[in-house]
């Protein structure tokens, strides 16, 4: 059961997230000139492409975290024995 607990967690963060944005200062600039000046078609997608900019270094940092946790267990197991 405690093997479950994280991906438990990890799940519900996914199926539960909430649409967010984020934006930077000078892309939130840009686009509320845009938008003052009747031009809506750059701002569609930024929120998103800020979002999966800001995901990678924690999927790297999770991945990275992740093979250092096992392999630290895998010394911890062959130093018991």
């Amino acid at each position: 059961m405690k093997k479950l607990i994280p991906f438990i967690i990890v799940a519900f963060f996914i199926v539960l997230s909430l649409d967010v944005e984020a934006q930077c200062s000078m892309c939130k600039a840009v686009l509320e000139s845009n938008m003052q000046n009747g031009e809506d078609a750059v701002g569609k997608g930024i929120n998103s492409g800020i979002i999966y900019i800001m995901f990678v270094p924690y999927i790297l940092m999770a991945t990275v975290g992740y093979f250092l946790y096992k392999h630290h267990i895998k010394n911890k197991d062959r130093s018991l024995n």
